[in-house]
Protein backbone atom coordinates (compact mmCIF):
# COMPACT_ATOMS: atom_id res chain seq x y z
CA UNK A 1 0.00 0.00 0.00
CA UNK A 2 1.20 3.54 -0.76
CA UNK A 3 0.86 6.39 1.71
CA UNK A 4 1.06 10.16 1.65
CA UNK A 5 3.26 11.71 4.31
CA UNK A 6 2.04 15.10 5.55
CA UNK A 7 4.84 17.11 7.19
CA UNK A 8 3.64 20.02 9.32
CA UNK A 9 6.28 22.48 10.52
CA UNK A 10 5.07 24.58 13.46
CA UNK A 11 6.63 26.81 16.15
CA UNK A 12 8.08 24.57 18.86
CA UNK A 13 6.02 26.25 21.59
CA UNK A 14 2.80 25.19 19.78
CA UNK A 15 3.86 21.56 19.31
CA UNK A 16 1.31 19.98 21.66
CA UNK A 17 -1.61 21.87 20.11
CA UNK A 18 -0.44 21.04 16.60
CA UNK A 19 -0.09 17.34 17.45
CA UNK A 20 -3.56 17.28 19.02
CA UNK A 21 -5.10 18.78 15.88
CA UNK A 22 -3.19 16.32 13.67
CA UNK A 23 -4.61 13.47 15.75
CA UNK A 24 -8.11 14.63 14.80
CA UNK A 25 -7.28 13.82 11.18
CA UNK A 26 -5.78 10.37 11.65
CA UNK A 27 -5.41 8.29 14.84
CA UNK A 28 -2.40 6.30 13.64
CA UNK A 29 0.91 6.82 11.85
CA UNK A 30 1.98 9.97 13.69
CA UNK A 31 5.28 11.11 15.16
CA UNK A 32 6.85 14.44 16.09
CA UNK A 33 10.36 15.78 15.54
CA UNK A 34 11.14 18.13 18.42
CA UNK A 35 14.81 18.84 19.19
CA UNK A 36 14.23 21.56 21.78
CA UNK A 37 15.49 19.33 24.63
CA UNK A 38 17.88 17.18 22.64
CA UNK A 39 20.73 17.09 25.15
CA UNK A 40 18.43 16.36 28.10
CA UNK A 41 16.60 13.57 26.23
CA UNK A 42 19.88 12.03 25.09
CA UNK A 43 21.07 11.75 28.68
CA UNK A 44 17.79 10.52 30.16
CA UNK A 45 16.63 8.15 27.42
CA UNK A 46 19.74 7.00 25.59
CA UNK A 47 22.17 7.62 28.50
CA UNK A 48 24.71 9.29 26.21
CA UNK A 49 26.37 12.69 26.07
CA UNK A 50 27.92 12.44 22.60
CA UNK A 51 25.35 13.54 20.01
CA UNK A 52 25.59 13.43 16.24
CA UNK A 53 26.51 16.82 14.76
CA UNK A 54 23.60 16.72 12.32
CA UNK A 55 21.20 16.46 15.25
CA UNK A 56 22.91 19.30 17.11
CA UNK A 57 22.40 21.49 14.05
CA UNK A 58 18.63 20.92 13.94
CA UNK A 59 16.42 23.98 14.32
CA UNK A 60 15.26 24.03 17.97
CA UNK A 61 12.62 26.73 17.35
CA UNK A 62 10.31 24.51 15.29
CA UNK A 63 8.80 21.04 15.47
CA UNK A 64 7.71 18.84 12.60
CA UNK A 65 4.56 16.76 12.98
CA UNK A 66 4.48 13.82 10.56
CA UNK A 67 1.30 11.96 9.74
CA UNK A 68 0.70 9.21 7.21
CA UNK A 69 -2.56 8.69 5.37
CA UNK A 70 -3.39 5.96 2.88
CA UNK A 71 -3.74 7.29 -0.64
CA UNK A 72 -7.21 5.74 -0.67
CA UNK A 73 -8.32 8.09 2.14
CA UNK A 74 -7.91 11.46 0.39
CA UNK A 75 -4.76 12.80 2.10
CA UNK A 76 -4.84 16.10 0.24
CA UNK A 77 -8.26 16.89 1.66
CA UNK A 78 -6.78 16.17 5.10
CA UNK A 79 -3.89 18.56 4.37
CA UNK A 80 -6.33 21.34 3.43
CA UNK A 81 -8.36 20.70 6.56
CA UNK A 82 -5.22 20.97 8.67
CA UNK A 83 -4.28 24.29 7.07
CA UNK A 84 -7.69 25.68 7.98
CA UNK A 85 -7.59 24.34 11.53
CA UNK A 86 -4.13 25.71 12.24
CA UNK A 87 -5.04 29.09 10.80
CA UNK A 88 -8.21 29.16 12.91
CA UNK A 89 -6.27 28.75 16.17
CA UNK A 90 -3.40 31.00 15.12
CA UNK A 91 -0.70 28.36 14.64
CA UNK A 92 1.70 29.34 11.86
CA UNK A 93 2.30 26.20 9.81
CA UNK A 94 4.11 25.01 6.72
CA UNK A 95 2.48 21.87 5.32
CA UNK A 96 4.10 19.66 2.70
CA UNK A 97 3.07 16.28 1.28
CA UNK A 98 5.08 13.43 -0.17
CA UNK A 99 4.28 9.93 -1.40
CA UNK A 100 5.94 7.02 0.40
CA UNK A 101 5.65 3.24 0.29
CA UNK A 102 5.23 0.90 3.24
CA UNK A 103 8.96 0.37 3.70
CA UNK A 104 9.73 4.09 3.81
CA UNK A 105 6.84 4.68 6.23
CA UNK A 106 8.20 2.07 8.61
CA UNK A 107 11.78 3.29 8.42
CA UNK A 108 10.74 6.87 9.22
CA UNK A 109 8.66 6.37 12.36
CA UNK A 110 10.95 3.70 13.79
CA UNK A 111 13.62 6.35 14.28
CA UNK A 112 11.40 8.08 16.83
CA UNK A 113 9.98 5.07 18.71
CA UNK A 114 12.19 4.27 21.70
CA UNK A 115 11.94 2.33 24.96
CA UNK A 116 9.34 3.98 27.23
CA UNK A 117 8.78 3.26 30.92
CA UNK A 118 5.13 3.56 31.98
CA UNK A 119 3.86 3.90 35.53
CA UNK A 120 5.48 1.72 38.17
CA UNK A 121 5.47 -1.67 36.45
CA UNK A 122 5.47 -1.44 32.66
CA UNK A 123 8.04 -0.74 29.99
CA UNK A 124 7.21 -0.57 26.29
CA UNK A 125 10.05 -1.89 24.16
CA UNK A 126 10.13 -1.68 20.35
CA UNK A 127 10.81 -5.16 19.03
CA UNK A 128 14.10 -3.95 17.49
CA UNK A 129 15.41 -2.19 20.63
CA UNK A 130 17.42 -3.65 23.55
CA UNK A 131 16.42 -2.95 27.18
CA UNK A 132 18.38 -3.66 30.35
CA UNK A 133 15.58 -4.51 32.78
CA UNK A 134 17.40 -3.71 36.02
CA UNK A 135 14.22 -2.74 37.89
CA UNK A 136 12.28 -5.88 37.01
CA UNK A 137 9.50 -4.20 35.05
CA UNK A 138 6.91 -6.03 32.96
CA UNK A 139 8.33 -5.74 29.44
CA UNK A 140 5.88 -5.32 26.59
CA UNK A 141 7.57 -5.75 23.21
CA UNK A 142 5.67 -4.19 20.33
CA UNK A 143 5.90 -3.48 16.62
CA UNK A 144 2.92 -1.24 15.85
CA UNK A 145 3.34 -1.31 12.07
CA UNK A 146 0.54 0.79 10.58
CA UNK A 147 -1.60 0.56 13.72
CA UNK A 148 -1.89 3.28 16.33
CA UNK A 149 -0.47 2.59 19.77
CA UNK A 150 3.23 2.67 20.63
CA UNK A 151 2.95 3.88 24.20
CA UNK A 152 4.72 7.15 23.40
CA UNK A 153 1.60 9.28 22.92
CA UNK A 154 0.11 10.83 26.06
CA UNK A 155 -3.27 9.16 25.51
CA UNK A 156 -1.75 5.68 25.39
CA UNK A 157 0.59 6.34 28.33
CA UNK A 158 -2.32 7.42 30.52
CA UNK A 159 -4.46 4.47 29.50
CA UNK A 160 -1.60 2.08 30.20
CA UNK A 161 -1.20 3.61 33.65
CA UNK A 162 -4.89 3.01 34.28
CA UNK A 163 -4.60 -0.58 33.01
CA UNK A 164 -1.67 -1.11 35.38
CA UNK A 165 -3.78 0.17 38.30
CA UNK A 166 -7.09 -1.60 37.64
CA UNK A 167 -6.25 -4.91 35.94
CA UNK A 168 -6.06 -7.63 38.58
CA UNK A 169 -5.04 -11.29 38.50
CA UNK A 170 -7.52 -13.52 36.64
CA UNK A 171 -9.82 -10.69 35.52
CA UNK A 172 -11.52 -10.47 32.12
CA UNK A 173 -10.73 -7.42 29.97
CA UNK A 174 -12.34 -5.86 26.89
CA UNK A 175 -10.31 -3.49 24.70
CA UNK A 176 -12.48 -1.39 22.36
CA UNK A 177 -10.57 -0.01 19.37
CA UNK A 178 -7.56 -2.17 20.12
CA UNK A 179 -5.20 -0.60 17.57
CA UNK A 180 -1.76 -2.20 17.88
CA UNK A 181 -3.04 -4.36 20.76
CA UNK A 182 -0.86 -2.58 23.29
CA UNK A 183 -3.55 -2.26 26.01
CA UNK A 184 -4.77 -5.83 25.56
CA UNK A 185 -1.26 -7.25 25.71
CA UNK A 186 -0.39 -5.13 28.74
CA UNK A 187 -3.49 -6.46 30.51
CA UNK A 188 -2.48 -10.05 29.72
CA UNK A 189 1.08 -9.50 30.95
CA UNK A 190 -0.29 -7.96 34.15
CA UNK A 191 -2.30 -11.07 34.96
CA UNK A 192 -5.63 -10.91 33.12
CA UNK A 193 -7.12 -14.32 32.46
CA UNK A 194 -8.94 -13.40 29.25
CA UNK A 195 -8.68 -10.34 27.01
CA UNK A 196 -10.88 -9.58 24.00
CA UNK A 197 -9.92 -6.78 21.62
CA UNK A 198 -12.09 -5.42 18.84
CA UNK A 199 -11.23 -2.99 16.04
CA UNK A 200 -12.85 -2.08 12.74
CA UNK A 201 -9.46 -1.91 10.98
CA UNK A 202 -8.19 -5.25 9.59
CA UNK A 203 -4.60 -3.96 9.68
CA UNK A 204 -4.94 -3.36 13.42
CA UNK A 205 -6.23 -6.89 14.00
CA UNK A 206 -3.36 -8.38 12.02
CA UNK A 207 -0.73 -6.29 13.84
CA UNK A 208 -2.34 -7.02 17.23
CA UNK A 209 -2.17 -10.76 16.69
CA UNK A 210 1.47 -10.51 15.64
CA UNK A 211 2.28 -8.49 18.76
CA UNK A 212 0.48 -11.04 20.93
CA UNK A 213 2.80 -13.75 19.58
CA UNK A 214 5.87 -11.58 20.20
CA UNK A 215 4.80 -11.32 23.86
CA UNK A 216 3.71 -14.96 24.15
CA UNK A 217 0.15 -14.07 25.20
CA UNK A 218 -1.66 -15.36 22.11
CA UNK A 219 -3.55 -17.87 24.27
CA UNK A 220 -4.93 -15.10 26.49
CA UNK A 221 -5.83 -12.33 24.02
CA UNK A 222 -8.33 -12.61 21.20
CA UNK A 223 -8.59 -9.86 18.59
CA UNK A 224 -11.63 -9.50 16.36
CA UNK A 225 -12.42 -7.27 13.39
CA UNK A 226 -15.78 -5.60 13.35
CA UNK A 227 -18.38 -3.66 15.28
CA UNK A 228 -18.40 -3.98 19.07
CA UNK A 229 -22.07 -4.93 19.33
CA UNK A 230 -21.78 -7.59 16.61
CA UNK A 231 -18.52 -9.24 17.67
CA UNK A 232 -18.54 -9.13 21.48
CA UNK A 233 -20.78 -10.74 24.08
CA UNK A 234 -20.41 -11.44 27.78
CA UNK A 235 -19.34 -9.25 30.68
CA UNK A 236 -15.91 -8.01 31.73
CA UNK A 237 -14.15 -6.78 34.87
CA UNK A 238 -12.25 -4.01 33.05
CA UNK A 239 -13.16 -2.30 29.78
CA UNK A 240 -10.77 0.12 28.07
CA UNK A 241 -11.16 2.45 25.13
CA UNK A 242 -8.36 4.71 23.92
CA UNK A 243 -10.23 6.37 21.06
CA UNK A 244 -11.68 9.90 20.79
CA UNK A 245 -14.23 11.86 22.79
CA UNK A 246 -17.17 11.40 20.41
CA UNK A 247 -16.78 7.62 20.31
CA UNK A 248 -16.43 7.41 24.08
CA UNK A 249 -19.60 9.46 24.53
CA UNK A 250 -21.49 7.12 22.19
CA UNK A 251 -20.08 4.07 24.00
CA UNK A 252 -21.53 5.28 27.29
CA UNK A 253 -24.98 4.50 25.91
CA UNK A 254 -24.17 0.83 25.19
CA UNK A 255 -21.15 -0.27 27.22
CA UNK A 256 -23.20 -1.17 30.32
CA UNK A 257 -24.33 -4.41 28.67
CA UNK A 258 -20.72 -5.63 28.87
CA UNK A 259 -20.23 -4.57 32.49
CA UNK A 260 -20.51 -6.40 35.78
CA UNK A 261 -21.70 -4.40 38.84
CA UNK A 262 -18.11 -3.43 39.77
CA UNK A 263 -16.64 -3.14 36.27
CA UNK A 264 -14.25 -0.25 35.69
CA UNK A 265 -14.39 1.56 32.34
CA UNK A 266 -11.06 3.13 31.36
CA UNK A 267 -11.26 5.78 28.65
CA UNK A 268 -8.60 7.95 27.07
CA UNK A 269 -8.02 9.90 23.85
CA UNK A 270 -10.01 12.88 25.13
CA UNK A 271 -8.59 16.24 24.09
CA UNK A 272 -8.92 18.94 26.74
CA UNK A 273 -11.45 21.02 24.82
CA UNK A 274 -13.86 18.04 24.96
CA UNK A 275 -13.31 17.22 28.64
CA UNK A 276 -16.53 18.85 29.87
CA UNK A 277 -18.57 17.17 27.12
CA UNK A 278 -17.33 13.77 28.29
CA UNK A 279 -17.94 14.58 31.96
CA UNK A 280 -21.48 15.65 31.16
CA UNK A 281 -22.00 12.35 29.35
CA UNK A 282 -20.71 10.46 32.40
CA UNK A 283 -23.35 12.19 34.51
CA UNK A 284 -26.09 11.70 31.91
CA UNK A 285 -25.53 7.95 31.63
CA UNK A 286 -24.92 7.32 35.33
CA UNK A 287 -21.14 6.95 35.59
CA UNK A 288 -19.01 8.01 38.54
CA UNK A 289 -15.39 9.13 38.09
CA UNK A 290 -12.85 7.10 40.08
CA UNK A 291 -9.66 8.50 38.55
CA UNK A 292 -8.78 11.40 36.30
CA UNK A 293 -5.40 11.72 34.58
CA UNK A 294 -4.11 14.60 32.46
CA UNK A 295 -1.04 14.87 30.30
CA UNK A 296 -0.23 17.59 27.79
CA UNK A 297 -3.59 18.46 26.14
CA UNK A 298 -5.19 15.09 26.86
CA UNK A 299 -7.42 13.56 29.53
CA UNK A 300 -8.14 10.00 30.69
CA UNK A 301 -10.70 8.66 33.15
CA UNK A 302 -11.57 5.55 35.11
CA UNK A 303 -15.33 5.36 35.78
CA UNK A 304 -17.87 2.94 37.22
CA UNK A 305 -21.64 2.86 37.16
CA UNK A 306 -22.90 5.03 40.00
Amino acid sequence: MDWTEIKITVPQKRTEEAEAIANMVVPYGIYVEDYSELEKDAREIAHIDLIDEDLLNKDRTVSIVHIYISNEENPFEAAEYLKERYAAVGIKSDIKTDNVNDAAWADNWKKFFKVTEIGEKLVIRPSWEEYDNKSGRVVLSIDPGAAFGTGTHATTRMCLSLVEKYVKENCDVLDIGSGSGILSIAAALLGAKKVDGVDIDPVSVKVSNENAVINNVQNIVNFKKGDLLEEISGKYDVICANIVADVIISLLETVEQFMKPETVFLCSGIIDIREEDVKCAFQKFGFKILDEFESENWRAFAVIKA
